[in-house]
C-alpha cells in the first residue's frame, strides 16, 4: 500500500476543497496518485475541475523582452533556490545577460545558449552566492503582432501573438493569460485525450445514473462545450471587461489570436519532501 503523507492530503484538500477523510480515502484508493484521486473524486461527487497545484517547488524569476517592431519576443525562466537570491542584483544582472543573448540569437536551446561565456558566468555566480542557479527554459514567440506582460512579482509572465491589431491589445491579452491561465488558445486546440478524459468523468457523475444513453450523450456534449469555453482563451470573458470575450476583443481590433505562452516560476518542478532552505539553516544553527 502506498505511503500517504500529510502533505499529499493537504495538497488534495487545497485543490478540491473536500474534507480530509474523503481526500485521504481517495489517495489510498489511487495508491498515492493525486491526479487519479482527483479524477475519481470528480466522478463520484460531480465536483468541477480541481485547481492546479498552487505550490511552486523552486524560486527564481521570469524575464521578457519584446522586439521594437513587435515581430517577436523572448521569455525565459531562471531558477534559484531561494526568494532572497531571486531579488539579488548579481542574480538579476546574470538573468539580463542570458536574456540579451537569447534575444539577439533567437535561441531557445538552453544548452546551446549557455555554452561558453554564460556557463562560466553562471558557475562564478554559484560560487559567489552559494546557491545553485539554473537557466531552465526559453521561449521564442513570433508573429505579426507580439507583446507580453510580466506580473509585478517577476514570477509570472505571458506572451501573445496576434495576426494584427496593436501592441496594447496584445499586451492586454497577455495580462489576461497570466491572470486566468487558459489551457489552449481556441477550442479546436484542445487535445483529443483531454476531451476523452473529460467525457469519461462527466459520464460517470452521479446525475447521469439511470438516464438513457442519448440523454447522457446530449448532457455530456453540453458540459464539454462549457469545459471548452472555460479553458479556451478566445472564449473566456476578458478580465478587464467581462461583458466581452477575449476573441471578441481581438476581432474588434481587426485580428485573431494565433498563439500564447505562459510561464510561472517553478511550475512542474517536483522537489518531493525536501526540507526548505530555512529549515536546513535552523537545523544547522541547532547543531
Amino acid at each position: 500500500m502506498a505511503n500517504i503523507s500529510a502533505a499529499m492530503v493537504k495538497e488534495l484538500r487545497e485543490r478540491t476543497g473536500l474534507g480530509m477523510m474523503e481526500c485521504k480515502k481517495a489517495l489510498v484508493e489511487s495508491e498515492g496518485d493525486i491526479e487519479k484521486a482527483i479524477d475519481d473524486l470528480r466522478k463520484s461527487s460531480g465536483m468541477k475541475a480541481a485547481k492546479k497545484a498552487g505550490r511552486t517547488a523552486a524560486d527564481g524569476v521570469v524575464a521578457l523582452r519584446v522586439a521594437d517592431d513587435n515581430s517577436y519576443a523572448v521569455l525565459l525562466e531562471v531558477n534559484s533556490e531561494t526568494d532572497f537570491v531571486a531579488r539579488d542584483d548579481n542574480f538579476l544582472g546574470f538573468v539580463n545577460k542570458v536574456l540579451d543573448k537569447a534575444f539577439a540569437d533567437k535561441q531557445t536551446d538552453v544548452v546551446a545558449l549557455m555554452a561558453g561565456e554564460l556557463e562560466t558566468a553562471r558557475e562564478a555566480l554559484v560560487q559567489k552566492i552559494g546557491e545553485n542557479i539554473t537557466v531552465r527554459r526559453v521561449f521564442l514567440v513570433e508573429g505579426a503582432m507580439v507583446d507580453g506582460y510580466v506580473h509585478s512579482t517577476n514570477r509570472l509572465a505571458a506572451v501573445v501573438a496576434l495576426s494584427g491589431a496593436s501592441a496594447d491589445v496584445a499586451r492586454d491579452v497577455a495580462m489576461h493569460v497570466t491572470a486566468v491561465n487558459p489551457r489552449v488558445a481556441k477550442p479546436d486546440d484542445m487535445p483529443q485525450e483531454e476531451l476523452t478524459r473529460e467525457k469519461e468523468i462527466i459520464m460517470a457523475q452521479p446525475d447521469m445514473e439511470g438516464k438513457p444513453q442519448e440523454i447522457k450523450e446530449k448532457m455530456a456534449m453540453g458540459r464539454i462545450k462549457k469545459f471548452l469555453a472555460e479553458n479556451s482563451l478566445v472564449e473566456q470573458a476578458f478580465v478587464k471587461n467581462p461583458e466581452q470575450t477575449v476573441g471578441q476583443l481581438v476581432k474588434a481590433a481587426g485580428a485573431e489570436v494565433v498563439s500564447f505562452v505562459r510561464v510561472a516560476v517553478g511550475e512542474g518542478i517536483d522537489l518531493g519532501e525536501k526540507k526548505s532552505f530555512a529549515d536546513e539553516v535552523a537545523e544547522q544553527l541547532k547543531g
